[in-house]
């Protein structure tokens, strides 16, 4: 009985002391990690509002803190592209490599209007997209003191409280009103003829047809579009008919191999250059095969594409000294 006792008191101290060095170790584990806890790296969190983005980026970057912004909004008191919202708020104690959530101010949502007149179309736009408002409807009317796209007048006018997202309409110069002139009836004239008047009074020469008719004199005008009488305005292009009869298959006004033909020119003998151009007129469209000063005596060789209804006019000095058309056989 004695001996039974001793041992169940042995047993207690056993166990009391695996008890107490339990404890000491979970007390010694629990300062142990409150300590490393402790010892981690913490900042204070700065106060961003009204604080431009940009420098908020650099403030939090420096302090080991990321940022995240979690919108823009709207507001009257602080400007475009401030800090409005933080979260965690100024001087809460967080650590390093932590989120800071911002807002961004968009600005006030009625601004003044801002001056446009002056301006030509391509500045108005990065006014308005920089004021975060649209470009409306654009009409345009002639100036002679506006050049063109340069813009006259706008609506909502300068000053004037607008909303952003709202379209801004213009009044654009299209520069000095072209000089009108009455259409002259080509009918009967020589081709020469024709092209010199529509030359003369700042027109353009569009295409150039053949058709014949056994009642007209030859190589007259016999059709014209634009047509006569009407008003026309400086730049307009002409279009003509020429009566001609058929070329006769494998014959052609220029001479050459099938596809393309050979122009040859010589100048005049003298003493002075002379300027020289030489175009080809097909289908509506000019191009210049030649244009540059030669020599008196000299000579000048072009290959001509061969094309349907087609005409070469020789110019020389700018006076039309020579004119050729030519169909394919």
């Amino acid at each position: 009985m004695y001996e039974t006792g001793k041992m169940i008191s042995r047993i207690l101290k056993v166990a009391a002391l695996f008890f107490l060095f339990v404890l000491v170790v979970g007390i010694s584990a629990y300062l142990t990690l409150t300590f490393i806890i402790k010892s981690e790296d913490t900042v204070v969190v700065p106060d961003l509002s009204d604080k431009n983005i940009v420098y908020v980026l650099e403030l939090l970057t420096d302090l080991g803190l990321n940022t995240k912004v979690k919108g823009s909004e709207y507001s009257a008191d602080v400007p475009e592209n401030n800090v409005i919202f933080q979260e965690p708020e100024p001087g809460a104690e967080i650590k390093k490599g932590r989120d800071v959530r911002i807002i961004i101010s968009k600005g006030a949502k009625s601004i003044l209007m801002p001056n446009l007149r002056g301006l030509f179309l391509r500045q108005s736009q990065i006014i308005l997209e920089e004021n975060s408002l649209c470009r409306g409807k654009i009409s345009s009317t002639y100036s002679n003191s506006k050049k063109k796209d340069e813009i006259i007048g706008q609506f909502p006018s300068q000053g004037t409280m607008i909303t952003r997202g709202e379209c801004v309409d213009l009044l654009v110069s299209m520069g000095i009103r072209p000089q009108a002139y009455k259409m002259p009836d080509l009918i009967g004239m020589s081709l020469k003829s024709a092209i010199n008047m529509i030359e003369g009074i700042d027109l353009v020469l569009g295409e150039i047809k053949t058709h014949f008719h056994k009642d007209k004199p030859l190589n007259t005008v016999v059709a014209q579009e634009l047509l006569s009488g009407y008003r026309v305005a400086q730049g307009s292009t002409v279009n003509i008919v020429i009566n001609r009869k058929p070329v006769e298959k494998g014959r052609n006004y220029l001479n050459g191999t099938q596809g393309r033909g050979l122009f040859r020119y010589r100048l005049k003998d003298g003493f002075l250059k002379r300027h020289i151009r030489v175009r080809l007129n097909s289908f509506g469209l000019s191009v210049d095969l030649f244009d540059g000063f030669m020599k008196p005596g000299e000579e000048i060789w072009l290959l001509i594409p061969r094309r349907k209804n087609s005409t070469v006019f020789l110019y020389e000095d700018g006076e039309l000294i020579k004119t050729l058309i030519y169909d394919t056989g």
